[in-house]
């Protein structure tokens, strides 16, 4: 799909570097072969002051790892119009040696990616697996410009990352169109299972880019097994380039209440990215209103990020998000719970080398 947006110049300039630097070790008669990935490193301090349990902690400063990674990407030209593809792409902490003394885990942490599909010029493109949620490709990109935190519309996990399949049509006149199916299963469970049984959750919408304007309207079935409340999620995000170097972004999101888990919200975020050179920087403010409470809450975030070279940056983030987060356990799965709090502002800083 085209990335054209100054509104996500950060990623086309910083966080896509590793596309760019991919080694390719393989191409020969239409099949191809890219190794690509990154090792970022920083120190992040600040963020929430208390525990689940409304206990005071430490939010001191920490060597950290910053979503380090490794990847192998694949295709083949099946003919002029269809080629096949896939993607496979690992996690690892880059900050320390884990092993019997630290979490017990060694080498790669986590499956990141890991899908397969084909791609027609002419009839769009097909894939399953374990990939990021359309959602967040084709409506909330736009906002989703920060390395760590800051974007308080839904991420690349929402209601995605494995036992997904998903279409999305070739451009057709500046319009895509995108379905996503995840399907939760019950399957080896021991009987009785679940009162819900197999469940799918559904996500689609549509993105029109033409010239400088971009704009994406999508839903979102969000169901309790994917650490949502069961009810509907919908958005409708844009970003306008003023010139090459200045892009303003606008958008609304918000899911239905549950009257039985809550959960429901309307957000609205206004933002903007400038790029001059090596440098970028990013500013976006939030403003959030939880259903069944009083106040509503601002969240802010700022970026500013610089290229040494085309495989090596540094970078500065903070991020007021004005809330507590407090684990919450919802039929059997980890969720998430914020109050307004006022925080101490988050910060990130740290380099990252792509190759």
């Amino acid at each position: 799909m085209k990335k054209t947006l100054l509104a996500t110049a950060i990623i086309g300039a910083l966080g896509a570097s590793a596309a760019a630097q991919a080694a390719t070790v393989y191409d020969q008669d239409g099949t191809k072969l890219d190794v690509y990935g990154r090792i970022a490193m920083g120190i992040a301090g600040g963020g929430p002051e208390y525990n689940s349990n409304d206990e005071l902690i430490d939010n001191s400063e920490e060597f950290v790892d910053v979503y380090s990674r490794l990847g192998l990407r694949m295709s083949h030209e099946v003919n002029s119009d269809l080629t096949a593809f896939g993607r496979l792409e690992w996690r690892f902490s880059g900050d320390e040696r884990t092993g019997p003394s630290g979490n017990g885990k060694t080498g790669f942490n986590e499956v990141r990616q890991s899908y397969l599909g084909v791609q027609s010029k002419q009839y769009g493109t097909f894939q399953a697996g374990n990939f990021d949620s359309f959602y967040n490709q084709f409506v909330s990109l736009p906002f989703d410009v920060y390395i760590d935190r800051g974007l308080e519309f839904s991420g690349h996990p929402k209601q995605s990352r494995g036992d997904s399949i998903g279409y999305y049509t070739p451009n057709l006149e500046g319009w895509t169109a995108f379905l996503q199916l995840k399907h939760y299963s019950e399957r080896g469970e021991l009987e009785p299972v679940r009162d819900e049984g197999n469940v799918v959750a559904a996500q689609g919408g549509v993105q029109y880019e033409q010239g400088p304007i971009t704009v994406g309207l999508g839903f979102v079935d969000d169901v309790v097994r994917g650490g949502g409340n069961g009810e509907m999620m919908g958005g409708l995000i844009g970003s306008y380039a003023v010139n090459d170097q200045f892009s303003v972004r606008l958008g609304y999101e918000g899911r239905e209440h549950s009257d039985t888990l809550g959960g429901g919200y309307d957000t609205v975020g206004l933002g903007g990215t400038y790029t001059t050179g090596p440098w970028a920087f990013a500013a976006d403010v939030y403003n959030v209103e939880n259903d069944g409470e009083d106040d509503s809450r601002t969240a802010w975030s700022l970026g500013s990020y610089y290229k040494v070279s085309s495989n090596f940056d540094v970078f500065v983030e903070l991020n007021q998000a004005d809330q507590q987060s407090i684990s919450v356990n919802l039929d059997g799965l980890d969720s998430s719970v914020e109050n307004a709090d006022g925080d101490d502002v988050y910060y990130l800083t740290g380099a990252r080398y792509h190759f």
